[in-house]
């Protein structure tokens, strides 16, 4: 009777360890976000429409911007995700797309994908969005990234001061 109680005792232990590191770490994502929306607000001029990853419902008919460098799209980006680059863009790039087609520019965090979607709307274009946190967003809220291999779990980092804001995935410098 005693091993068994004894076995009864560890196993109540270890549910509510494992109970206190889940409670723990939602508090410490809360927490992370909250700082992480507070940064954005100050770094953002807000001067586009701003969409969260959660409100993106995948059978929306969306053209997605990819406006970090190269070498981050390359890592991984959204599905079907269009390059047009931040330090090399050029709206030729969006010759082809319907000044009407409801686009979702991102970069990492959303500073110069806000950019490139104030340069799209003074272009024409009337449905752009930016998409608020960037792609460490989409990946934190678990949404999928792509790279030419398919589904992959890295993400271009940017840096060491930025990729603190990435909560998950596998970061790539």
């Amino acid at each position: 009777m005693k091993n068994s109680s004894m076995k009864l005792n560890k196993k109540i232990l270890w549910i509510l360890w494992a109970f206190l590191v889940s409670v723990s770490t939602f508090s410490q994502l809360i927490v992370e976000n909250a700082k992480f929306d507070k940064e954005l607000k100050k770094l953002l001029s807000h001067s586009v429409k701003e969409i969260l990853p959660k409100d993106i419902d995948s059978k929306d008919a969306i053209l997605f911007l990819d406006s970090r460098e190269l070498q981050e799209y390359q890592t991984s980006h959204i599905m079907n995700a269009l390059y047009v680059g931040y330090n090399d863009f050029d709206l030729k790039r969006m010759d082809s797309v319907p000044k009407g087609k409801k686009i979702v520019v991102y970069c990492s965090v959303g500073y110069r994908s806000e950019k490139i979607a104030e340069k799209l709307k003074k272009a024409g274009f009337k449905d752009v969005s930016n998409l608020y946190g960037g792609i460490f967003e989409w990946v934190n809220n678990e949404k999928p990234v792509y790279n030419a291999n398919g589904k992959t779990d890295s993400v271009h980092a940017f840096d060491k001061t930025w990729s603190k804001w990435l909560l998950k995935g596998k970061k790539i410098y």
